[in-house]
């Protein structure tokens, strides 16, 4: 097993998931048993405190709820910081987009759109 990172720092942990990218802070973030895999535990979200409740970390809070380790795989991990102090937990499009529950309908193609050979 790798070497585990201390727990009384904190970690930004940035992977891929679903074309989407998360952006989670945790206080220990090691190599796993499961071959392959990042193992990170002890999640932390904003504190209670704050005045302004952020609907996407919230989400994430909720998704989190009741894990107490999550598996990322190796090749999904963008990058982990280590940081002075836990952020804003988030999730972005993986093209940069703002990302919401919305997606377009297919459409079928009307003759306009077909390619001309």
């Amino acid at each position: 097993m790798g070497k585990i990172l201390s727990s009384s720092r904190i970690y930004r942990i940035s992977f891929v998931n679903q074309d989407k990218i998360f952006e989670v802070f945790a206080k220990q973030v090691y190599e796993s048993d499961l071959y392959g895999f990042i193992t990170v535990e002890e999640l932390v979200f904003g504190t209670q405190s704050e005045l302004v409740i952020d609907p996407a970390e919230e989400r994430l809070k909720t998704e989190f709820a009741s894990v107490n380790r999550t598996f990322i795989p190796m090749h999904s991990i963008i990058r982990i910081d280590e940081v002075e102090k836990p952020g804003i937990s988030k999730v972005h499009s993986l093209d940069g987009s703002r990302v919401g529950n919305v997606s377009p309908f297919a459409r079928p193609l009307s003759s306009g759109d077909k390619k001309k050979d």
